[in-house]
Parts: C-alpha cells; sequence; structure tokens
C-alpha cells in the first residue's frame, strides 16, 4: 500500500492508476473505520487528513483523465470546498527511497 510523494505527472501509467486504487482504499478504511491494515504506516500516515488525501485523489484523476483514462469512481464525500491548501502528511519514506524504489522497479516513471 503506497502513496507516491513523487509528482503524479511523473509517474507512469500503471503506478498512477495504481495509486488511486490505493486513495480509495484508504480512504474507505479512514471513513468506514475497517480493521484491515488500519496499523499500515501509510493508513497512519493519512489518519486525520483526509482533505489531502482527498487533494491527492482529485490530481490522480486530472492526470488519468489527461492520459485518456475515463474516472468513474468520485470519492463518496467530496465536498466541492475542498481545501487545496491542505499539505499531504509526512510519508515514512523519503523522497530518495521512494526514487530509488521506482528505479528498481523499471517502468516508465521519471524518477530524477
Amino acid at each position: 500500500m503506497r502513496v507516491w510523494d513523487i509528482p503524479v505527472e511523473n509517474l507512469c501509467n500503471k503506478h498512477l492508476v495504481a495509486q488511486h486504487y490505493e486513495i480509495h482504499c484508504i480512504y474507505s478504511i479512514l471513513t468506514k473505520d475497517l480493521k484491515g491494515y488500519r496499523n499500515h504506516p501509510e493508513i497512519k500516515r493519512w489518519r486525520g487528513n483526509l482533505k489531502a488525501l482527498v487533494r491527492k485523489h482529485e490530481t490522480c484523476r486530472f492526470h488519468m483523465e489527461k492520459r485518456g483514462y475515463k474516472h468513474n469512481s468520485p470519492l463518496l464525500e467530496v465536498s466541492p470546498f475542498i481545501d487545496i491548501c491542505a499539505d499531504y502528511p509526512e510519508s515514512y519514506q523519503s523522497i530518495e527511497v521512494q526514487k530509488e524504489l521506482l528505479k528498481n522497479k523499471g517502468c516508465q516513471c521519471k524518477y530524477e
């Protein structure tokens, strides 16, 4: 389970779509108080930061549509008054570690 701190526009299609899926999973776990993965570092990271998670979702949605994907999965409780200034919470892994992980995957992500 991962939401990359790499700019969304630098993710390859595979990782962009996967991140979108992960955001929906995290959102469901947090808003429905689901037990599965509750203690995963990525879930803990977004607890109390739903506005930032929604912002990340909307950024993913924009880039998916820009790449030709049809987006049919809005978050259930998205308000038109999203706090676009909500800061993303700090990750449990540094940007450098995340770039190295992407580099080792051999995908088309731009990690430099």
